[in-house]
């Protein structure tokens, strides 16, 4: 199996039942597997023949999306186990803080090398995004606002928030450490949340790592609320 074949992102399918699948985090030899919003919870025979394909591909281990408890059943059955575990916010825009005033404006092509570099210094290895990465992120839903907060021209912080018919999604958030508790995420998560109910949106969701305390209190003063069953991603290997 050549390298570029283990770069391919596409869709695989049988009848009705889809899923994303390509590398993660844009190469190597582990690959990701997410189901499609608008399709059929795929069954556990699915995922089982959709490993088959990347094991031909050359991968060694497959990652999933962030799942809820519904989305995981098959996935279990497939013999995935738990990988890491992530908490559920809800925003249902009844009670939104008003958009502060802050130096913000649409990400530019030129911006993206100082993106990572911020996304490298706020995120875990396991979660940090590559180009590969970010342009997933950005493509994740039909539609989708990328803003970067500036400082003397200089990128200190971004937001990524996606849009699926009613459905909203905080996708990505990140300020530099030197520029955090200064007001930018609060400010980039509002312009997410105030573009979205502008365009009809009914309820908006972020998941962030449990244990990360900072940013799940900055949701909270959103007007997010945790949701009682977490998000969780899952592994298998193949073998």
């Amino acid at each position: 199996m050549t390298a570029r074949a283990r770069t391919r992102t596409d869709v695989l399918s049988s009848g009705r039942e889809r899923v994303r699948t390509g590398p993660w985090r844009g190469g190597g030899e582990v690959a990701y597997l997410a189901p499609i919003s608008d399709a059929p919870s795929p069954s556990a025979g699915f995922i089982q023949s959709c490993l088959g394909e990347l094991s031909a591909r050359g991968f060694t281990s497959v990652i999933t999306a962030a799942l809820s408890p519904s989305e995981r059943q098959p996935f279990y059955a497939a013999g995935f186990t738990d990988q890491e575990r992530l908490h559920l916010l809800l925003h249902q825009f009844d009670d939104m803080p008003r958009r502060p005033k802050a130096p913000l404006r649409k990400a530019r092509r030129g911006d993206r090398p100082r993106v990572l570099e911020i996304d490298a210094t706020t995120f875990s290895k396991f979660w940090r995004l590559d180009e590969w990465g970010l342009d997933q992120a950005v493509a994740a839903t039909p539609s989708a606002r990328f803003r970067v907060a500036v400082v003397e021209r200089a990128v200190v912080g971004y937001a990524i928030t996606g849009r699926a018919g009613s459905d909203g999604y905080l996708q990505r958030l990140a300020v530099h450490p030197f520029h955090q508790r200064r007001g930018f995420g609060h400010a980039l998560a509002l312009d997410g949340l105030h573009w979205l109910r502008r365009r009809g949106v009914s309820r908006a969701v972020v998941n962030t790592q449990v244990g990360n305390d900072a940013a799940f209190s900055l949701y909270e003063r959103l007007g997010f609320r945790g949701q009682p069953s977490d998000l969780v991603v899952l592994r298998r290997e193949l073998g």
